[in-house]
């Protein structure tokens, strides 16, 4: 399998143009097109109405306000993609997540921000496109423009969210010149990696596995330390995480990848 398109999610955050550039870079290496997303929604609570005089003005105002964020991060797309062939650009006066969730079933990996490194009225949440969209996440985070994926760290425990996570990634394995399975001790029975391994020699991906002990840390930041002394600069993990009265509540290996990892994170769930 490969990747053979590529939706990045555009703001007008600082960071927006690194990750535009990232997301460029992955396009390119699998010979995939990029599609740009962005959508913002006017915030017309905010806009007298009804026989107020202006009202009708004030509407239009709020709207075009959007309509010129979407110009600009319609820009920073075409500048930060340069002068590449394969590419498409989506908006639209919308919730973000929504729009994104209408534009998913022509994409294979999201690349996104953390959601508050950008524009709050246009950022995605990461971790509610994880949940929501039914396709693989990657998570870049502040001032990485550039992603290698020659060593990859996964965190491993025999659970669905992870096996989904290591098909997910095969792409991306497959290219890398070493991956590791990381099981760490959180004080329950540690998953044997052999069968993963197995599974993945038989795609041509060479793999390893560690076992590490957390030693009082959080079982992501051991994670994130094992993947830093095997130099690897992708970490792939489940998403872990169920609804409640509308929000996403998270595991904690998943909520401290997706606000402090600082490395690039691909999350499946």
């Amino acid at each position: 399998m490969s990747y053979k398109s590529v939706m990045v999610a555009v703001d007008l955050g600082e960071h927006a143009r690194a990750r535009v550039r990232l997301a460029a870079h992955v396009a390119d290496d699998f010979q995939a097109r990029l599609i740009g997303v962005a959508a913002e929604m006017p915030a017309y609570d905010g806009a007298p109405s009804g026989p107020i005089p202006g009202g009708g003005y004030c509407i239009a105002s709020v709207q075009e306000d959007v309509l010129n964020d979407l110009r600009l991060a319609h820009e920073t797309f075409k500048e930060a993609v340069g002068g590449r062939s394969r590419i498409e650009w989506r908006s639209a006066l919308d919730f973000p997540s929504a729009f994104l969730g209408r534009q998913s079933a022509a994409g294979d990996l999201l690349v996104t921000g953390r959601g508050d490194d950008g524009s709050p009225l246009m950022s995605v949440d990461p971790g509610d496109a994880l949940m929501r969209l039914g396709m693989p996440v990657l998570i870049v985070p502040p001032g990485v423009d550039h992603l290698e994926a020659r060593r990859v760290a996964v965190a491993w425990k025999n659970t669905r969210e992870a096996r989904r996570a290591v098909r997910d990634a095969l792409p991306f394995m497959k290219r890398a010149s070493g991956v590791v399975l990381v099981s760490v001790d959180d004080g329950k029975e540690t998953d044997d990696a052999r069968d993963v391994i197995g599974l993945l020699q038989s795609h041509d991906v060479h793999a390893t596995a560690v076992h590490r002990h957390a030693y009082g840390a959080s079982t992501a930041e051991a994670l994130v330390e094992a993947a830093s002394e095997q130099a690897a600069d992708l970490i792939v993990a489940g998403g872990y995480g169920h609804g409640r009265l509308r929000e996403w509540a998270f595991g904690g290996v998943t909520r401290g990848l997706l606000g402090n990892c600082p490395v690039c994170c691909l999350m499946s769930h």
